[in-house]
């Protein structure tokens, strides 16, 4: 009997580890979870080439990680410290030049090194500037966690707030790894901020929040307005994807809607089999899956090239006997099979990876891993807690009277009961997001920033567009800050923060110079201050983790951060 037993408990856990969901291919938890706004991961610099200062001495690689003693709590420093990995180097820095900071926002932050060098407008800009590069993790990502957990309790000290203040004392007590990196603070040399999407907008509300703090700023895709209910995330793309496709999307999915919202079940089923959906028992993530392919939109950029996955969505449905569609499309009869023949013939297993098709779509279970793990390292749980709590960024159908990509069944309260599945415990209720959405608006500006040399960098067909300040919605009355301060190319989501991109489009490169330019101007006009002491409380001296201290291979420069090699600390 207790050989049966045993037996019986391990069939149990294989079955469960066989419903256990893995991550997408592209990252998120599954398939009917929004796609963050994130900053792209530009490929890294050749490893093989050593990194060389402008004297000549050889530098430690970029992918060498140092860690920083930040505080866990800055309204309650007696909490003590965590390790926070940063990213480093100054291969073109001479005395005088401003130290170059940026954070890739919500992800782990391996493999953001181009981040460091020339690949990007941050490496020009320290060029151009003579400067120092930094960019690090943002806490409850990878591995900069102030607790061993991501639970809401954990999660108390993950808001922006908290985020913004890391910023502030990492600039004023760090300790760069570079000769005289003691006397690198921001009153001493001139700190610039830069980055894209979530990151982008971090840069907006860190300066609001914290004036003087940088002097001058660089924000690309910044969705710096916090909406609830962004059905507008999904207009740049109709706007600017073919029409032919977008005419069959649109009436494709109000068919569909109509099947889906009567009582003609063998018709709803016929639906779900279309699209390879059989199984999936909640007609909302049958509707909502559909979405998918509109996301695709967000890894476009001027460099993609006619064949990405997009392109060949539309193609599946507007080419016929190799004819292609007019204007209006084919129309339903036409664009409905040819839609779900391109899902069935490898959408599916391209999207849904090692996945099963209900784990992958369905969202009504509380017991599925992605809304109960709370190992450290999911950036989708790590994000979803802001996303609830401050920024909101639903992505749902647009409003009755308004043409529409996305079906009707999915609405706010779609997300947010997704929300009270992953953080029961904070959330007895679906949250209601509006207060925090308010407060994260009037207290960092939102749309109506008006803050001294940030330069705003857009792109026409980014999907996150309607939350930036180049948002088609707001009229120049609405804009506090200058127009010299913002530039709008034809490009996608963070599209000018590759140097390649501007060697393509000429408006993507019109806009980094700008930017380059506005930077350089407010650098011109810098001047130190103060003598570089300040009043907060100095993190204790760092000793490794028994971790990082067995994959040391450069030694520590001082008592504040350790050289690692990314591809070690992970080991």
């Amino acid at each position: 009997m207790q050989l049966l037993s045993l037996l019986n408990l391990a069939l149990f856990i294989v079955g469960l580890s066989s419903r256990a969901s893995a991550l997408l291919k592209d990252g998120r938890a599954h398939g009917n979870m929004n796609r963050q706004a994130a900053m792209p991961k530009i490929p890294a610099p050749d490893p093989s080439i050593p990194v060389v200062s402008k004297n000549g001495t050889e530098l430690p690689p970029y992918d060498t990680v140092y860690i920083f003693n930040q505080l866990i709590d800055h309204n309650n420093p007696e909490l003590g410290t965590f390790e926070q990995r940063f990213w480093h180097t100054y291969e073109n820095y001479e005395p005088g030049g401003p130290v170059i900071f940026t954070t890739p926002g919500e992800v782990n932050a391996d493999g953001y090194t181009a981040y460091l060098n020339n690949l990007t407008i941050n490496g020009l800009l320290a060029a151009q500037q003579n400067g120092t590069t930094v960019f690090f993790e943002h806490r409850f990502y990878g591995q900069s966690n102030p607790y061993n957990n991501l639970s809401s309790e954990s999660f108390r000290v993950h808001t922006i707030q908290q985020a913004i203040d890391d910023i502030e004392y990492f600039a004023k007590n760090v300790h760069l790894p570079m000769p005289n990196g003691d006397q690198m603070t921001p009153d001493r040399v001139p700190w610039v901020m830069m980055g894209g999407s979530y990151a982008g907008a971090l840069t907006s509300w860190t300066m609001t929040n914290k004036p003087g703090l940088f002097a001058a700023g660089y924000a690309s895709s910044a969705v710096v307005e916090a909406i609830g209910d962004f059905w507008r995330f999904f207009v740049p793309i109709q706007e600017n994807m073919p029409r032919n496709c977008s005419a069959d999307v649109q009436k494709t999915i109000q068919h569909i809607d109509t099947v889906l919202m009567g009582e003609n079940q063998t018709a709803i089923q016929e639906v779900k089999n279309i699209f390879g959906l059989t199984n999936v028992t909640h007609l909302d993530d049958v509707a909502g899956s559909l979405r998918n392919n509109l996301w695709d939109w967000q890894s476009l950029s001027v460099t993609s090239g006619p064949n990405t996955t997009f392109t060949r969505f539309c193609d599946a449905l507007e080419v016929k006997n190799g004819q292609v569609s007019g204007p209006d499309g084919w129309g339903v009869d036409h664009a409905l099979p040819a839609w779900g023949k391109f899902w069935t013939d490898g959408y599916l297993s391209h999207l849904c990876g090692a996945n099963d098709i209900e784990t992958c779509f369905e969202t009504h279970d509380g017991t599925e891993d992605y809304f109960t793990n709370i190992e450290v390292d999911n950036e989708n749980r790590s994000w979803q807690w802001i996303v609830c709590n401050e920024v909101g960024f639903l992505q749902e159908s647009a409003p009755e009277g308004q043409p529409t990509l996305v079906s009707r069944l999915i609405q706010p309260a779609y997300e947010l009961r997704q929300c009270q599945l992953m953080f029961p415990d904070a959330f007895p209720q679906p949250p209601n997001l509006d207060a925090g959405i308010a407060q994260t608006n009037s207290k960092y500006e939102g749309w109506s920033v008006n803050t001294a040399n940030i330069f705003f960098a857009n792109g026409q067909r980014d999907p996150w567009r309607e939350a930036t300040v180049s948002a088609e919605t707001l009229s120049q009355a609405d804009l506090k800050i200058s127009q010299s301060a913002i530039g709008l190319s034809d490009g996608f989501h963070c599209t000018d923060l590759s140097t390649k991109a501007g060697t393509v489009s000429t408006l993507v490169k019109a806009v980094q110079d700008k930017g380059l330019a506005q930077l350089g101007k407010w650098l011109s006009t810098w001047k130190p201050r103060g003598n570089g002491h300040t009043n907060q409380p100095k993190p204790a001296p760092h000793q490794p983790s028994k971790k990082a201290a067995a994959a040391v291979d450069v030694k520590p420069v001082n008592a504040w951060f350790t050289g690692i090699k990314a591809s070690e600390a992970n080991a």
